[in-house]
């Protein structure tokens, strides 16, 4: 083949088959043949653009799913429980599709409000928010939050705390399972917090101080203080050390990401901390990476935070197994209060109808041995 001229001129095309080629054709998205929320996306899945993106994202998540030998981190930032979003993470935990979880302090806390049975409401935007301050109302873009469900909040944390052995270090993971304990008992209605502690989902909190839970934490110190009892001590390097330990112990790891932030680098950082510890300090422990990624967040790379970083970049940094090695990655795009649902219900489709199917045919055989 010629190179291309200097002067710009270009060279003579050789025109492709692109079926010798073996490329992937595409397809018109057909809602006649819609009959389920998993035939649209795989719909569009042969689509393009963000349709595609998303219908991508399914597979891995079912593929994730699927592999018994894969240990599943979920990363959640964003005021995903404000939105309505905590009974598809908390569905997740039920079904043991998620293992772990790593989120924001204030997701965890929205979601204690709604796991006690407190509402969220609707904004009004004909009232201004130097308004709703004084009417005692939180805005959180849309959606409203009461200063009274924080108060609730408060108390729930200032009675688990009350209880605590001032002798025992906390970490986030210890607090949310005492946490989740005191819901399973206590609440009636479905969450996060209360799922993890019964499927036994350690739930991390990285920037544990950056919270209403953090707050309330440091309110029940200072009112033990006035009391002249002991405080409480938190190490957060429990919670790293106990995440790299559980991680280590798994053959595959898979990491599902909403938003990005703190919660997405502190459990990406788990390879270079596991690095780090066998070359410069000589461990002889295993390096292991990510095997699996997806993640919906709709922030662009180039504001050059972390939240925008695609996977390709972290390879780099020794966080995930390269796709030809083996690594497997979604990104999406996208408003995570559309794609999370959309996701996570196609493959809850495919998971039951495979399940059905190897019910159905233990039951033949059995009848067959009959």
């Amino acid at each position: 083949m010629k190179h291309a001229n200097r002067d710009g001129s270009g060279v003579e095309r050789r025109l492709h088959d692109p079926i010798e080629d073996r490329l992937t054709p595409l397809e018109p998205l057909d809602l006649s043949r819609v009959h389920s929320i998993d035939d649209l996306v795989r719909g569009m899945a042969k689509t393009a653009f963000t349709g595609r993106q998303l219908g991508e994202a399914a597979d891995v998540l079912e593929a994730m799913a699927r592999d018994q030998d894969c240990f599943k981190v979920m990363t959640l930032a964003g005021a995903m429980t404000v939105a309505k979003q905590g009974l598809i993470i908390t569905e997740l935990i039920d079904r043991g599709i998620v293992n772990a979880i790593v989120s924001t302090g204030a997701l965890m806390a929205h979601g204690l409000v709604e796991a006690t049975g407190r509402a969220h409401f609707r904004y009004n935007p004909e009232v201004s928010d130097e308004e709703l301050y004084r009417q005692g109302y939180n805005r959180v873009y849309d959606t409203l939050e009461p200063e009274t469900n924080l108060d609730d909040v408060e108390q729930v944390m200032f009675r688990i705390l009350s209880e605590w052995d001032a002798n025992e270090v906390l970490c986030s993971y210890k607090l949310n399972q005492v946490i989740g304990k005191h819901l399973s008992k206590n609440a009636e209605e479905r969450g996060i917090l209360k799922s993890a502690y019964e499927k036994g989902v350690p739930v991390f909190v990285p920037a544990f101080t950056d919270s209403e839970l953090g707050l309330d934490f440091a309110l029940a110190n200072r009112g033990r203080e006035k009391e002249n009892e002991p405080k409480l001590r938190f190490d957060p390097f429990l919670d790293l050390e106990y995440f790299a330990a559980t991680l280590l112990k798994q053959k595959r790891l898979g990491i599902f990401t909403v938003g990005g932030g703190v919660p997405r680098n502190w459990s990406q950082q788990f390879g270079p901390f596991i690095e780090l510890r066998h070359r410069q300090l000589g461990e002889d422990i295993p390096l292991k990476r990510y095997h699996y990624g997806l993640r919906i967040c709709p922030e662009p790379v180039y504001w050059g935070g972390l939240s925008g970083s695609p996977y390709s970049e972290a390879v780099s940094w020794g966080k995930f197994v390269p796709p030809a090695e083996g690594g497997r990655f979604g990104e999406v795009f996208l408003d995570a209060t559309v794609g999370l649902p959309l996701i996570v219900a196609a493959v809850l489709e495919r998971l039951d109808r495979g399940k059905a199917r190897a019910e159905a045919s233990k039951g033949k055989k059995i009848l067959a041995r009959k």
